[in-house]
């Protein structure tokens, strides 16, 4: 689904993303980690739209989708979350879900004063859509609650909730588990492969807790030092030396063997 080709960024004199190229396959849910510094938000922000490239493309289903803003790529099905949750915190839970979908009819003036009927109509339709998601995330208790007022984890999953009002193909998930608690984090992962499973969403995720990775992802991509070091299953580049000495070099011996592998960007 995304071919990323030769893709570099520098900022200044700082090369934060080097000659990188991978694919992400349709279905898959594809892990991405690294050590700290090792261009993987950087990566994600390019492919993303929110930076464009010093070098190279990226396509999308074969598509030339490079240095397109987000708003534009929103529209094409390609959506990220954040580290930090973006939620409206002055907006409940359901609201919050209800102002995904792009070109409402309530959005323009002529039509909530001439046509409220259709307003009204498209309102009921997505409050039903934004209740259907509740109820697949598990958010049934917090519905009507306002989101700034949600655990961290409850952000997260609203977040991953925003993605399914629309029509998404394929999503970038940057440290979903970031923050959250090990049973949200549960129930996160369970609505990943759900939605991977049943609806067919391909993911891309950034995650430092490698049991989570192990659990939801093939293949795992690491980068380093800005470049793609190895690609293979979680098994398979844990064991693998070079990365090893990657994650030796920025003091996290022990992390590699264990549960974490490396957070930021």
């Amino acid at each position: 689904m995304i071919t990323v080709e030769n893709i570099s960024k520098n900022f200044g004199g700082i090369q934060a993303v080097n000659d990188v190229s991978l694919t992400i396959e349709t279905g898959s849910i594809t892990g991405l980690i690294g050590p700290n510094g090792a261009g993987k938000t950087t990566l994600f922000n390019v492919i993303a739209g929110h930076f464009a490239p010093s070098a190279g493309k990226v396509l999308l289903d074969g598509e030339d989708i490079t240095g397109l803003p987000p708003h534009e790529l929103f529209g094409k099905g390609l959506l990220r979350t954040f580290q930090i949750a973006h939620e409206f915190s002055t907006l409940t839970v359901r609201e919050n879900l209800m102002t995904v979908p792009g070109g409402q009819s309530g959005e323009r003036l002529t039509d909530a004063w001439f046509r409220p009927g259709r307003v009204r109509a498209e309102e009921v339709r997505l409050r039903e859509c934004a209740d259907d998601v509740i109820d697949f995330l598990q958010l049934d208790q917090v519905a009507d609650e306002l989101a700034g007022n949600l655990s961290g984890g409850q952000k997260k999953l609203l977040e991953l909730g925003r993605t399914m009002m629309v029509d998404a193909k394929i999503v970038f998930l940057d440290e979903v588990g970031a923050g959250v608690n090990r049973t949200l984090l549960g129930t996160i992962g369970d609505a990943i492969m759900r939605l991977n499973r049943e609806r067919g969403y391909t993911f891309c995720m950034i995650e430092h807790d490698m049991e989570f990775i192990s659990r939801l992802c093939d293949p795992v991509i690491v980068m380093a030092e800005g470049a793609v070091l190895a690609t293979g299953s979680a098994d398979a580049v844990r064991a693998d030396e070079a990365v090893i000495e990657a994650y030796l070099g920025t003091g996290l011996k022990n992390k590699v063997a264990g549960k974490t592998v490396g957070a930021g960007s």
